[in-house]
């Protein structure tokens, strides 16, 4: 999954990022609304972590913004006021679930597994292909019916090429979901991914083409 977290307290947000990628997710970490904004109308993410009080642009007018553009995402919104027609406002603009500061990283982390259970929106909760099959809340990938235990690396890039279904995935698209936007990571570590990722789909009814200067697609064989 890719989860953006737009939060003015780079310690909070650094938390927040760590607690995700853990867990095997891709991170996109924001702390300007303005930047936020443009971020969140132009990029395809699985979930928002918005924080309300933000330099730039509020959290609400971002989430009124994105709502109008159609962005469905599911949104988990932060503040550190407790007023209830804060709560009502987000919830009206288009907000998923709204969390108050000070809070407990295993909460956030609890409320966001169930966002992403029940969204049907833009999430897919289930990707297959050939033989292949992609359990994304649970991060669990078989091919036959078997579960393949891999890295959650790994996982994130069947992820990636499965989302695309035939297509063409970039090696800056698949670094982007895998780390988040801006990581100091080479492209060239994509191709060790891949390389491993093939072997365990020697014995499946699917293959990763490279598609020369372009990137890479996932295909049916048989």
């Amino acid at each position: 999954m890719r989860i953006a977290v737009v939060e003015d307290n780079h310690a909070l947000s650094d938390g927040i990022a760590r607690a995700f990628r853990a867990v095997g997710h891709g991170v996109d970490q924001l702390h300007d609304g303005t930047d936020a904004k443009h971020f969140l109308l132009t990029e395809k993410v699985d979930l928002i972590v918005l924080d309300v009080n933000l330099p730039g642009q509020s959290g609400l007018e971002i989430l009124k913004e994105i709502r109008m553009a159609g962005k469905q995402a599911p949104v988990l919104m932060l503040t550190a006021r407790d007023g209830t027609q804060d709560k009502v406002n987000g919830l009206d603009l288009g907000a998923d679930d709204y969390l108050t500061k000070p809070f407990e990283l295993a909460e956030l982390l609890a409320r966001a597994r169930a966002l992403l259970r029940r969204s049907d929106k833009e999430i897919t909760t289930r990707l297959t292909l050939a033989d292949l099959d992609f359990n994304i809340p649970n991060q669990q990938f078989s091919i036959a019916g078997a579960l393949v235990e891999m890295p959650r690396r790994e996982l994130a890039l069947v992820e990636v090429l499965m989302k695309a279904k035939g297509g063409v995935v970039s090696k800056s698209q698949i670094l982007d979901h895998i780390y988040g936007t801006g990581a100091d990571v080479e492209e060239s570590a994509i191709e060790l991914y891949v390389h491993r990722l093939r072997k365990k789909l020697a014995i499946s009814g699917a293959e990763i083409k490279t598609v020369r200067g372009l990137g890479y697609c996932l295909r049916a064989v048989r």
